[in-house]
């Protein structure tokens, strides 16, 4: 009898633990993965902040820069641009040839090497931090993306550019995040559900009408606004509208893909209602 209510409470533990680890490596997946696009508004607010303070019209901004934004301003993005850029790079060729990784993802039978997890732990805690600071110095000192330059991109390049973020995110997420996350609460890898694509998409949609849709487009319109002006822009400013048009690349080869996917489903099913109908006007021969 005492074994028995032993393995009963045994076994509402396991569920227990199971029903937490569940919920927590979805959202510890998703908070992780929006660093990447996070990242994306937090080098769009620098490039606009670097934009005004330079070209004098600092008075449309509402609050004095602080000491930390300050920092970040003429420091972080000569740290940022470069993983950012990275990351980008290899989601790029990934799209085209589905072959590279940054991390081994893949369902190893080898238990986590716990000094390299540790390191990838304190990697993307020190990355969430930094990315959370600015942003917060951004808000304090009134930066708002392209509506303090006055210019804004056309509804076309903004669908696409959001296409190549959101599959640049999950390329972030799959090869950088979820094996680290899986590791963590689980010991091993594990296949990626539906829940966990859903729960990303909603979170990186809400985060996108939020605020990426109207401020990410500095990337690119603060370099062509100085190029218009024939003055000279830093490698700041290059690098950040090279990354915009490298993710519009990325969603333009999303939306190509998509496009081929959908002409190939629709023409083997047209095949497949004319092999069909071959096969019941020969039956009907046959009668």
């Amino acid at each position: 009898m005492g074994f028995k209510m032993w393995q009963q409470s045994e076994k509402k533990q396991i569920l227990s633990n199971g029903a937490f680890r569940e919920p927590f490596q979805i959202l510890s997946i998703t908070l992780l993965s929006l660093l990447l696009p996070l990242s994306f508004l937090l080098l769009a607010r620098l490039t606009t902040a670097h934009y005004l303070f330079t070209f004098n019209t600092y008075p449309t901004i509402s609050n004095p820069p602080s000491l930390l934004f300050s920092l970040f301003l003429y420091t972080y993005p000569t740290l940022l641009h470069p993983l950012v850029s990275l990351i980008s790079v290899a989601a790029l060729v990934h799209a085209l040839t589905g072959r590279v990784t940054l991390s081994n993802s893949g369902s190893s039978p080898d238990p986590p090497v716990r000094p390299s997890l540790y390191t990838s732990w304190i990697f993307l805690c020190t990355l969430q931090v930094c990315v959370g600071l600015g942003i917060e110095g951004s808000i304090g000192s009134g930066v708002v993306g392209t509506s303090a330059v006055g210019y804004e991109r056309t509804l076309l390049s903004k669908t696409v550019f959001f296409f190549g973020l959101h599959e640049t995110m999950m390329y972030w997420s799959r090869t950088v995040v979820k094996p680290v996350v899986d590791d963590t609460v689980f010991g091993l890898a594990r296949e990626e559900r539906w829940v966990e694509r859903v729960t990303m998409a909603a979170s990186f949609g809400a985060l996108w009408w939020w605020r990426l849709r109207d401020e990410v487009e500095s990337l690119v319109v603060v370099a062509e606004v100085i190029r218009e002006v024939s003055m000279s822009g830093s490698l700041a400013d290059f690098v950040g509208w090279w990354l915009y048009y490298l993710t519009v690349t990325i969603g333009m080869v999303r939306v190509v893909k998509g496009v081929i996917w959908v002409g190939i489903v629709l023409v083997c099913r047209q095949k497949k209602v004319k092999g069909n109908a071959g096969d019941t006007i020969g039956n009907e021969d046959k009668v």
